[in-house]
């Protein structure tokens, strides 16, 4: 609700040591910079910001918008899906392209690596889920049962289980050894955009399952499963118990809140909180026990939130105007990802001090936090 303030930065020369001598306009402080970080702070403001360029850009993975990507767990691969319909898996450290994954028909939504880090999970547009093996690229599993788009997926815990969040308005768990539906979760009766399934805090009271979960069932107990929907709304249910959310019952503490605008994204920060981001570029921080009203609502730009990730002690964001950006509670200003200019930056995925964005300009950037 303020007036923006503008300041300017001029390069006075590149000093002895190769880095840029750097200025500020008033209002604003160049704190440090090197080859590939600048620290700008606007002490009026209280704000700070370490912008860092990435370390390095991988090009020839895909050539158009890349919608998702992912890093297996040792960080020795990558997995990413582009509009022109291709699913690939390269080097993450050279993008060296390694296997190309062909067997969906139209786009693939999204892709992710099991916690072996040598079997990938997809789902497409065209209502399928698949299961890949990254060594050989073959197809091992596909499930059917979905009516529409997959948009999202989850793994339970080791990976004998999946879930998937679908166009069709459906949550569904799935039996990866059998290929087997072992049952519909949720029913919202609006596009499921995002899900993500966390360990629940012992205090948090799921409910329990209105019959025995089958023996195929492996690790959904004290699970939660947090869907982002594109009708505003925010769903926390039981994955074993498939309580429904009603506030009304003070004793299930399963929720539906209503956001903004259609949430796109989520991820749990803890056994107790949540990350969810929506299409007007909200942020809201809730806790499951009493979520109501939200922690705090971030909201930096009117630029849709596409994704959200739990890093070390805060997390990472990406927007629809090209802004990437890591919140860390040990520190005092925000670090910004650059690179992307305009273009949406569509998933984030880390790897140790890695991380990995994929954009609508066909870029796979890889940033280094130990160069700040």
């Amino acid at each position: 609700g303020k007036p923006t303030l503008y300041g300017s930065l001029t390069c006075q020369g590149i000093g002895l040591d190769g880095i840029p001598e750097v200025t500020a306009s008033e209002g604003f402080i160049v704190n440090e910079i090197n080859k590939k970080s600048i620290h700008i702070s606007c002490p009026e403001e209280n704000a700070s910001s370490k912008f860092l360029a990435p370390y390095t850009t991988f090009s020839r993975i895909h050539a158009e918008s890349i919608t998702c990507l992912d890093v297996s767990s040792g960080g020795g691969l990558g997995v990413s899906s582009s509009t022109d319909g291709s699913m690939k898996i390269w080097q993450a450290s050279n993008g060296e392209l390694r296997r190309v994954l062909e067997g969906h028909v139209f786009d693939v939504n999204c892709c992710r690596f099991f916690p072996s880090g040598l079997v990938v999970l997809s789902g497409g547009m065209d209502a399928q889920l698949k299961i890949w093996s990254a060594e050989d690229g073959s197809c091992v599993v596909t499930f059917k049962g979905h009516k529409g788009g997959v948009l999202d997926t989850a793994i339970v815990d080791r990976g004998r289980n999946v879930v998937s969040g679908s166009r069709d308005g459906t949550a569904r768990l799935w039996d990866c050894g059998r290929s087997a539906c072992l049952g519909v979760i949720a029913d919202c009766g609006s596009s499921i955009n995002g899900m993500a399934v966390g360990a629940a805090d012992n205090s948090i009271n799921l409910g329990s399952p209105e019959q025995m979960p089958s023996e195929r069932e492996v690790g959904t107990e004290l699970k939660m499963l947090l869907l982002a929907r594109e009708d505003k709304k925010l769903q926390c249910l039981g994955l074993q118990s498939r309580q429904p959310a009603i506030l009304a019952l003070a004793c299930s503490q399963v929720f539906l809140f209503v956001g903004s605008d259609a949430f796109n994204c989520c991820t749990f920060l803890s056994g107790f909180l949540l990350l969810a981001g929506t299409q007007d570029g909200n942020i809201y921080q809730l806790d499951v026990r009493s979520p109501r009203v939200p922690v705090q609502v971030i909201h930096r730009s009117g630029a849709p939130v596409l994704s959200l990730l739990s890093f070390r002690d805060g997390f990472i964001a990406s927007q629809g105007d090209g802004s990437c950006f890591i919140v860390q509670q040990d520190l005092d200003y925000l670090i910004e990802l650059t690179g992307a200019d305009c273009d949406p930056v569509y998933k984030v995925a880390t790897w140790e001090k890695q991380i990995y964005t994929c954009c609508r300009d066909g870029l796979v950037r890889r940033y280094q936090l130990s160069d700040l």
